[in-house]
């Protein structure tokens, strides 16, 4: 039987407010536990939550960037149940009224194919705190530092069909997220987290199969082995002539397995009901506006200026416009270059295969923009070679200096002395009489050989256009 994959995620943004939603404690990362939880985020006797306005606009300005329906008239409720890391057994979430309906995001998967995948709504709520298990034999620490975090849920229609669609689309949230600048996107520091809601059913067939929901999946490779190995595990199931339960799973990713954590509960689980210590929230069309307003330049919109104003490929401007970041130093070595092709071209693979190399991000890139930019102005004005100018660039994300002091330095210069290029062809020419004769008779190809013979003679630094010029010429005879 062919079975088909349905695929929804939910996906936990923590917006970057200075406090948390419903106190003035601080939401930096990092704090020693517990330093970082007030009254309120304790849940003390008659401590009493006061709505964070910040956490709201970051909300409205998300649901602007999918073009989602804004709700003015948002409710907060609670949400009920007892973990350890929740101090008043309780959540304060967002149900039958949310600031955010629905919307919509576009993906390209690697076909170039494109989707639509639906957004159900975006509701805020406040963060938990973290359970700490590895630090403590037999017990287990609870850190409240993150309790009370402004979080943004963003629910996706069950639209995807496989593993690889619900990557892309949660590339394309990180990617909203940040450009919007509501959150940094960090999901090695939990900033962003998802989890994935998973069943299958025969094709052909439009009832759902029952979900199993894989829970707080913390990088994109993660989400895609989790999916995948769930799915196999339905199919497995199910062809073995067993049922597949409703039920919380994780995925252990030493294992590459997924495993039972708790049943699935369903929401009247949960007994929500308004949050009686919170007003509704209610908005208006200039508060809408004035966030609009405030609004960058989206990816898919800077995908669009990017084809149009520098002539980029769909991919090469996917792929620069991915990240606001690449595109902002992309962009200030084309300023810098006047030459968008090549500025893509440094963009996409030195400069993004050194940092991969060194996992480093773009924006702690040791080399800036400035200075990439100055090492492509030295192969337009034949200073180096494309060839040499990647030696360079190499010295200088070690930190050796810049462009120019590596280039004077290593005494990387190219040669553009055409008698210099001349007297090393001819050299060339004169220890291989052979390969000549055979270029001469009609083995056009030795051409390559002849070029790298005289590109080894000069350490590769003769100028590849004059060495091609003259090598053609004395072959020709």
């Amino acid at each position: 039987m062919e079975w088909e994959t349905v695929i929804g995620l939910e996906i936990h943004v923590q917006l970057s407010t200075r406090s948390k939603i419903f106190s003035g404690s601080s939401t930096q990362y990092g704090a020693e536990p517990n330093t970082q939880a007030s009254l309120v985020d304790l849940a003390m006797p008659g401590a009493l939550p006061v709505f964070n306005e910040n956490a709201l606009r970051k909300a409205v300005a998300f649901g602007l960037a999918i073009d989602a329906h804004i709700g003015k008239r948002s409710v907060f409720d609670r949400k009920n149940y007892f973990y350890p890391d929740l101090p008043k057994g309780y959540q304060i979430t967002q149900m039958d009224d949310p600031i955010v309906g629905l919307g919509e995001v576009e993906i390209v998967l690697d076909d170039g194919s494109t989707r639509t995948i639906g957004v159900t709504r975006a509701h805020l709520e406040e963060d938990a705190g973290k359970s700490l298990h590895e630090d403590f034999e037999g017990m287990t620490g609870i850190d409240l530092n993150r309790a009370g975090t402004p979080l943004l849920e963003i629910v996706s229609e069950p639209d995807m069909r496989s593993a690889k669609e619900a990557v892309a689309y949660l590339k394309k949230i990180h990617s909203i997220v940040t450009y919007i600048g509501i959150s940094d996107g960090n999901m090695a520091e939990g900033s962003l987290r998802c989890d994935a809601n998973v069943s299958v059913r025969p094709k052909g067939q439009t009832e759902f199969g029952t979900r199993t929901e894989i829970k707080n999946i913390n990088s994109f490779k993660f989400v895609e082995k989790a999916i995948n190995v769930e799915v196999q595990r339905h199919i497995d199931v199910i062809e073995d002539g067993g049922t597949v339960t409703q039920e919380t799973r994780l995925y252990d990713a030493d294992k590459n397995e997924t495993r039972s954590m708790r049943s699935k509960e369903f929401a009247n689980d949960y007994r929500y009901f308004p949050e009686p210590d919170l007003l509704p929230v209610e908005i208006d069309d200039a508060y809408i506006q004035d966030v609009k307003d405030r609004l960058p330049e989206l990816p898919d919109a800077k995908i669009q200026r990017f084809k149009a104003d520098y002539g980029l490929s769909d991919y090469d401007a996917t792929v620069l416009a991915a990240s606001r970041a690449m595109a902002d130093y992309f962009e200030a070595v084309v300023d810098v270059t006047k030459d968008a092709k090549l500025a893509a071209n440094w963009c996409m693979g030195e400069l993004a295969g050194q940092l991969n190399r060194y996992e480093q991000d773009i924006a702690d890139s040791p080399v800036s923009a400035a200075d990439l930019g100055l090492l492509i102005q030295r192969i337009q004005d034949n200073t180096v070679s494309n060839k040499i100018a990647k030696t360079v660039f190499e010295a200088m994300f070690r930190g050796e200096g810049s462009a120019d002091e590596i280039i004077e330095a290593q005494g990387l210069k190219q040669v553009s002395d055409s008698g210099a290029i001349e007297a090393m062809i001819d050299e060339v020419i004169a220890n291989n009489p052979g390969q000549v004769a055979d270029y001469r008779s009609g083995k056009d190809k030795l051409f390559g050989f002849f070029v790298g013979q005289v590109m080894k003679a000069s350490k590769g630094q003769a100028n590849p256009a004059q060495v091609n010029d003259i090598l053609k010429s004395k072959l020709q005879g």
